[in-house]
């Protein structure tokens, strides 16, 4: 089994960032000026000996490939930001395609969605809007993507680079765009792109020539799962009410999904935990019961059901650093490594299953 980490890039500053948000401005900002919104909540999160990295840092990247190989982490799936032909935090990713390092295998999610004020993709509180073209702005966005595409790291399924889509349904013309990008892959010599939609939290509307879906978690749940035992309020120590999750419901309605949605070929999903209340503050959601030991259980668990119901060779962990949403393996100030000591228990226990098997 191939654990992917998803891999936040936004630990660098950028000039967009700094005209939004303020001068400096890099997800670090809003992990450290979080505070606990109610009793037992665990806020700000610290990394490990204050390790606020930076990624424009070559030893920082090599850091995070250093130590998520060393505890079974395959590789990980970098996000992409295209707007029409600007890029945003594109530098760490560069970076690892000039040097050739680290060796760590990579994909890429394009997390096609707008940047709003609210963190939310969605159409109100524009900072940069998402226009996709036509047929010219396709192609300059592939020819932008081919050195990646050739690089002996990069993950391929099927001989094709793996290239996931993380809203697919907001792409008006989308079958065409893929067309278009198979058509390009076989003249520059690749055997064409395996794509990818990601299954989230949104609607996912019925679009050909994509290869595999994505279970993205925890939003797949968050979603579409019917149980009401996922949701409940408590109050903040302002008086507002606020969304927290069940760390344990939510993991029993991911391993009792049904695997088989269409015939379609399935990457399995995984969370770490989830609190997005540094960036929201009230307005987010934090989730109740997360431990290193369940996380390691039910990862386990998830593993298995990987190989033996999905027939997946990969399984996409969120995240690797998503430290303002919580979703991070990265080791921290108050678990230290055991999250990631947790991946490297459930993948030896999943291949003692295997073995018995």
């Amino acid at each position: 089994m191939k654990l992917i980490a998803f891999l936040l890039p936004q630990f660098h500053p950028i000039p967009e960032n700094d005209l939004w948000w303020g001068e400096g401005f890099t997800e670090w900002t809003n992990t450290r000026k979080a505070v606990p919104l109610y009793p037992g909540h665990r806020q700000p999160n610290e990394p490990f000996d204050q390790y606020y990295y930076d990624l424009t840092d070559p030893a920082a990247r090599m850091w995070q490939a250093d130590t998520a190989q060393s505890y079974g982490i395959y590789g990980f799936c970098y996000y992409h930001y295209w707007f029409k032909g600007k890029r945003l935090l594109e530098k760490p990713f560069n970076e690892v395609l000039r040097l050739g390092e680290p060796r760590i295998p990579f994909c890429l999610s394009w997390a096609n969605e707008p940047w709003t004020r609210r963190w939310d993709g969605g159409d109100h509180h524009l900072l940069m809007p998402q226009d996709y073209g036509d047929e010219r702005d396709w192609e300059e966005h592939f020819y932008a993507l081919l050195d990646a595409f050739r690089d002996e790291r990069y993950i391929r399924v099927q001989e094709k680079p793996m290239f996931i889509i993380y809203r697919p349904g907001n792409i008006p013309r989308c079958e065409e765009m893929i067309r278009l990008w198979n058509d390009l892959a076989r003249r520059n010599g690749l055997e064409g792109i395996y794509f990818v939609r990601t299954l989230g939290g949104f609607p996912l509307p019925n679009q050909a020539g994509f290869e595999a879906s994505l279970e993205f978690e925890p939003h797949y749940t968050f979603g579409h799962s019917r149980s009401q035992q996922i949701w409940s309020y408590v109050n903040t120590y302002g008086g507002d009410p606020h969304i927290v999750v069940d760390y344990d419901h939510v993991w029993e309605n991911i391993l009792n999904r049904s695997p088989h949605r269409a015939g379609e070929t399935i990457f399995p999903g995984a969370f770490v935990n989830w609190d997005n209340t540094p960036r929201l503050g009230a307005n987010g959601q934090s989730s109740m019961g997360a431990s290193p030991r369940k996380f390691g259980w039910y990862l386990a668990r998830q593993i298995e059901r990987a190989s033996r119901l999905y027939r997946s060779e990969f399984l996409f962990i969120n995240a690797w650093n998503e430290w303002a949403e919580g979703a991070y393996l990265e080791p921290d100030r108050h678990h230290g490594y055991q999250y990631l000591k947790a991946v490297k228990s459930a993948l030896e226990a999943s291949a003692s299953y295997t073995g018995r098997k």
